[in-house]
């Protein structure tokens, strides 16, 4: 019998992005590596979606429907992929049915061809709409069912087991879903590799022959490739692998490595030039050498296994801990996921519902346990997201929903439902593209169908960009900022402030800073700058209880508010936290603006 090719598409330039450096990179140092990964004889890539798409405006000042025009362009005959979280499509929020529809017809004009779509919970009312979408635009729809190992120790109550894998797959076909293929998605890279084996033999079962199977894992736990090994003999037709530095750790396992694994293999190989892979592998490392690559992303964490972190998920939050000076939270935040999953209801440890974990563990961590909740974490537990695998903890649920209901803010979220999430979403006033609309609008911005997009799926970010890409924050971290900084003799020096490094040097009386000039002045001593206002002794301080950035402020001086309205939202951890009064009075001050970076205990408004 002849050996069976093995078909792969390479993850490098999105996964593979957002499993080392949190998806923060500029497209014109990777477009070169897409175009040379191509002539190398790759013709599956994963090109966008995901958090790459938020990313972009988030942290990176571009436009990501640019990016993907860009890629089309560096690998023309090639089947580019996006990822899609089913109903919340490429953000952590879901979306109505008119924005679903808009992701898929967007992402077809922006020269994507397929599209990958999952939901988190396994929920297939969240798959039915989504996957429709992306039929009808011309996409290819490649349906996934999620996977991970739950923690050890913990009764799985019948799920994530081959059994309830193959079943929840069977859900898919019997609800009519048009699908291309099928993919198996283990984020956190915590399924064994006796699961995977059967996983895909009841597959391929349950599909026949036509039908291509897709298996997506990370080396973050260790056996990513042996469970790749599992999978193919199992019955799967493919795999997905990445390119150093982009590869093994918290990401897919490396072409090379699967390459070398198969040499020999007698029923397994590849139909490619393993030194053309060489080559295109080289010039992507010395690419990346500019950027900062986290140790956390670079090795293998067998412990991972008792907190499913997702290798995307985990490098994401780790430079969101490195922006709110929290790093030093990291080992009890992981160590709190254990509860947040045991007592959640089993969702699938990938995005959104490994970032609503992360999010509950931060919170454990600050407040103590389940104190308080994170807003996406307790509309998960209450049926907001859909219907968990088994029901949440009792108590868990209880707690949650005295929490939400304590603030009038999000009151509305304070009661289990068991609606859909299209049926809330459609119903809700504040979603849409009729809001997207209105926000550019009032923004005076132009309004096409990709702005529209934009504004839905990144709100205020998203407004911020268009309105000034240059002003949008650059989250973009470079190997040079991890160095101490070091003054040479002739006065030149590399400044680093709130993670952003500037290159300064004094000529005369001109500052070059990052290669602009600057005329400047010096003065004896140190003038302060006007400090923030203070109380007085009459007003109530409003402070920061967490680090964070300023997404928005609602709230005006001299404005009249009343215990727990709303005064400004806070972004901490990519989770809108919104900051209410603490009291009933008039707004004397707001010492902060949008984009502001704060600490713990910082005064953000006065109240008198």
């Amino acid at each position: 019998m002849a050996k069976k090719q093995v078909k792969f598409m390479c993850t490098a330039f999105r996964d593979g992005f957002q499993s080392v450096i949190g998806a923060r990179v500029l497209s014109k140092d990777f477009l070169p590596c897409v175009e040379e990964a191509y002539q190398a004889g790759i013709r599956w890539f994963e090109a966008g979606g995901g958090a790459r798409f938020q990313s972009c405006y988030f942290y990176c000042q571009e436009d990501a429907f640019d990016v993907m025009d860009a890629f089309r362009k560096a690998a023309p005959e090639a089947d580019l992929q996006t990822l899609s979280r089913g109903v919340n499509v490429v953000g952590l929020e879901s979306q109505s049915s008119d924005m679903i529809k808009l992701h898929a017809q967007m992402f077809k004009k922006h020269g994507m061809s397929s599209i990958r779509n999952f939901d988190a919970l396994n929920d297939v009312n969240n798959l039915k709409w989504s996957g429709q979408c992306i039929h009808d635009a011309g996409l290819n729809h490649e349906v996934v069912v999620t996977m991970m190992g739950l923690p050890p120790g913990i009764d799985n109550q019948g799920t994530h087991t081959p059994e309830f894998y193959r079943d929840r797959l069977r859900m898919i076909m019997d609800a009519g879903i048009p699908f291309d293929r099928v993919a198996f998605k283990d984020a956190s890279g915590t399924s064994t590799p006796a699961t995977v084996y059967n996983t895909m033999k009841l597959a391929r079962q349950l599909l026949g022959d036509g039908i291509h199977i897709q298996f997506h894992s990370h080396e973050t736990a260790g056996n990513g490739v042996a469970c790749y090994l599992a999978a193919l003999r199992g019955g799967a037709d493919g795999i997905d692998l990445s390119l150093a530095p982009m590869s093994g750790g918290t990401c897919q396992p490396d072409i090379i490595t699967m390459w070398h694994c198969l040499d020999g293999d007698p029923d397994f190989g590849f139909d490619f030039d393993i030194n053309k892979i060489k080559k295109a592998e080289d010039s992507f490392k010395a690419a990346m050498a500019k950027y900062f690559l986290p140790p956390e992303a670079m090795s293998v964490s067998p412990q991972i296994i008792w907190s499913p972190m997702p290798g995307g998920a985990l490098t994401a939050n780790t430079q969101m801990l490195r922006d709110n000076n929290m790093m030093d939270k990291y080992d009890d935040m992981i160590a709190e996921m254990y509860d947040c999953v045991r007592l959640g209801g089993f969702g699938t440890s990938v995005t959104p519902v490994s970032q609503f974990y992360a999010q509950q563990a931060i919170q454990n961590v600050m407040f103590g346990k389940f104190k308080k909740f994170s807003p996406g974490y307790a509309k998960m537990v209450l049926g907001y997201f859909g219907k968990t695998p088994v029901p949440p903890d009792p108590e868990i649920v209880k707690k949650a929903a005295e929490f939400m209901a304590s603030s009038e803010l999000t009151k509305p979220y304070s009661t289990p439902t068991d609606k859909t999430v299209l049926e809330l979403n459609d119903a809700d006033p504040n979603k849409g593209g009729a809001v997207a609309r209105k926000a550019l609008e009032d923004a005076g911005l132009p309004v096409t169908d990709e702005n529209i997009f934009i504004a839905a799926s990144c709100k205020e970010k998203g407004i911020l960009f268009l309105k000034d890409p240059s002003k949008a924050p650059m989250g973009c971290r470079f190997a040079e900022e991890s160095k101490p900084a070091a003054v040479s003799k002739g006065g030149a020096c590399t400044v680093t402030i709130n993670g952003k490094a500037y290159g300064v040097e004094l000529k005369g009386d001109k500052a070059v800073v990052n290669g602009k000039e600057i005329a400047f002045t010096v003065a004896d001593g140190i003038q302060k700058a006007a400090p923030a206002a203070a109380a007085t002794g009459n007003e109530t301080e409003v402070k920061a209880s967490v680090p964070g950035s300023i997404l928005r402020v609602t709230a005006s001086v001299g404005a009249t508010v009343a215990k727990g309205d709303e005064i400004l939202v806070m972004d901490v951890m990519k989770m809108e936290t919104p900051v209410a009064a603490p009291c009933d009075g008039t707004i004397k001050a707001i010492n902060v603006a949008q984009t502001d970076k704060v600490n713990t205990g910082d005064v953000l408004a006065l109240i008198g």
